[in-house]
């Protein structure tokens, strides 16, 4: 397939309109191929992913995660050298979906709320709008508020997660933030770094926030205002970067395996750069 065509069936699931404003979502690196046989696609845009697309034999690779949010001169022997001198030598066309991809909620980022049946759907904060090729209009946004098919307890609900994640590739320790009600109605999730939504989330009403990146003080001040006398049982489930957009990442995958029958599609798993460590369990050699 031609790679402009591959690219305009691909924003179909990442339209640019939905980009945040900060993004560098698209070409991150251009090549002259005409023609695409083969499509690697993997998180991370990162040497060894580079690599194992060359090895594969792809002629591009599509990333969520841009090659850098700041571009500079490659003037230092560091991993972004590395990874454009890889792209070049194999003359592969590098494109990142970034917020494009996590704003469109009838694609890929929308995974775990279609797993978990969430109903009555809103954004928790609206990013732009994009028109179709039939002149209609959608909007994009990032997070998702909704109401489960029937309440669930935290640990019934961490069970779900349990089965859908990809935790033999991840950090499988969830940290827990709040203190959640018994019955959780009203779950908000937010793939990647959702940490600048926790107020949005709470004001949703969800009973329980779904996201990852969470810092120190953000956490401290959600303990705090939900002990106020006005505060509601909330709580955030911070699952870590990774897993959540490891899985739409892979989910990405299989959407254009079946819109580009003419293109082989691989997906590269990442793994989690953070593993588990149990201060109260150290091992007596560490390998």
């Amino acid at each position: 397939m031609q790679q402009h065509k591959l690219i305009a069936i691909l924003e179909e699931a990442a339209p640019p309109e939905f980009a945040a404003e900060w993004d560098k979502s698209g070409i991150q690196v251009a090549s002259a191929r005409p023609e695409i046989a083969h499509l690697a696609v993997s998180l991370d845009p990162t040497p060894d992913a580079v690599a194992e697309a060359a090895a594969a034999g792809a002629d591009m690779l599509l990333t969520h995660h841009p090659l850098t949010l700041r571009p500079r001169y490659p003037d230092a022997l560091d991993i972004y050298q590395r990874t454009l001198s890889l792209l070049f030598s194999h003359d592969m066309p590098l494109y990142a979906a970034h917020t494009t991809l996590d704003a469109n909620p009838d694609g890929p980022a929308a995974w775990l709320p279609d797993e978990l049946g969430l109903s009555g759907r809103r954004f928790l904060e609206v990013t732009g709008v994009a028109r179709r090729a039939d002149g209609t209009e959608r909007t994009g946004g990032f997070g998702c508020v909704g109401d489960l098919p029937a309440p669930l307890s935290l640990p019934e609900l961490a069970r779900k997660l349990a089965a859908l994640l990809p935790l033999e590739r991840a950090n499988a320790v969830a940290r827990l933030i709040g203190e959640a009600p018994a019955a959780i109605r009203r779950v908000a999730v937010c793939t990647g770094s959702g940490a600048s939504l926790m107020d949005e989330a709470r004001a949703s009403g969800a009973d329980l926030y779904i996201t990852g990146d969470v810092k120190y003080h953000d956490a401290l001040d959600l303990v705090s205002r939900n002990r106020l006398p006005s505060g509601a049982a909330f709580a955030v489930l911070d699952v870590g970067h990774f897993i959540l957009e490891e899985e739409m990442t892979r989910r990405l995958a299989l959407v254009l395996a079946r819109r580009l029958p003419d293109v082989r599609v691989s997906f590269l798993p990442r793994r989690d750069p953070f593993s588990p460590f149990s201060l109260l369990e150290v091992p007596e050699v560490l390998s």
